[in-house]
């Protein structure tokens, strides 16, 4: 019976310069991308935080999906860049040399940064929008194109310049659980703060509709995680044909790997799939 680790994706052997690597992109680039793209998502939820400066607002910001997964996300894409930085410049990640719970904790998270955001742009876009007026001023403007269009933005530039494998399809297991305790934390708020984070999820609506609804973003979820192993599976079989092992450092040797007491990455697939 396959462990634990293995089901979650985690080798032998552990390859992480498919996290810190890119076909198009070396690696300084890569990094540099990641570090402007975490500041950016962690800055605008603190500035969120700042404007909606009342007791209230502050209590409702962590009662909602959105923000709990833009929060994910940026804080992903500074561990990332930090990893990346330091593969630039010694050819060996930090994330290599992690106790492998960490390293199963960072490949569960990589899944939910290129699944989340994109689930939450659909739900956004196509059942909440309509209703919330996201255009009703400069500041609401800005505040939900940098939450349910630009974490999309993000989740696909990871997606498409990172070297990743398509996750396992084990890691559909946590995402699923990610969402029911979502929603147990949905019906918490109502009981202690008195609204619903989102409508849909009032049972006064009806138990039919409210079920179709939850029933609804569990298969999207399924298509997003779907849609996304097929991109990566083509993306990394096209590389593969065309003879792309990616920008790796310059202090990245096959030396280097086996004295750390890893297996170099060259020529060789995360085994992720």
């Amino acid at each position: 019976m396959p462990s634990l680790y293995r089901l979650l994706g985690l080798g032998p052997p552990f390859d992480a310069t498919r996290f810190t690597t890119s076909y198009l992109l070396p690696p300084v680039v890569l990094a540099s991308c990641r570090l402007l793209i975490g500041l950016y998502a962690i800055v605008t939820n603190v500035s969120k935080l700042i404007i909606d400066n009342t007791p209230h607002s502050r209590e409702q910001h962590w009662s909602y999906f959105t923000n709990i997964t833009y929060w994910s996300l940026g804080f992903y894409f500074l561990f990332a860049a930090y990893h990346t930085f330091v593969y630039n410049a010694k050819g060996v990640a930090p994330l290599q040399t992690w106790y492998r719970p960490l390293q199963a904790a960072h490949l569960v998270l990589w899944t939910t940064v290129v699944i989340f955001p994109l689930l939450v742009t659909a739900v956004y876009w196509g059942i909440l929008a309509p209703t919330d007026s996201p255009f009703r001023s400069v500041y609401s403007g800005w505040s939900n194109i940098s939450t349910h269009a630009l974490n999309s933005f993000f989740s696909l530039f990871e997606l498409i310049f990172s070297r990743c494998s398509s996750p396992p399809w084990f890691h559909l297991v946590p995402i699923i659980l990610f969402l029911a305790g979502y929603l147990g934390v949905a019906y918490i708020t109502y009981a202690t703060q008195g609204f619903y984070t989102y409508a849909f999820l009032n049972p006064e609506n009806g138990a039919k509709k409210l079920a179709i609804y939850i029933v609804g973003i569990l298969v999207g979820v399924c298509v997003v995680f779907c849609v996304v192993w097929a991109f990566l599976w083509i993306k990394n079989w096209i590389a593969g044909k065309c003879g792309n092992k990616g920008w790796l450092s310059g202090r990245h040797s096959e030396e280097q790997q086996a004295e750390m007491g890893f297996e170099s990455a060259k020529g060789r697939e995360m085994s992720m799939a």
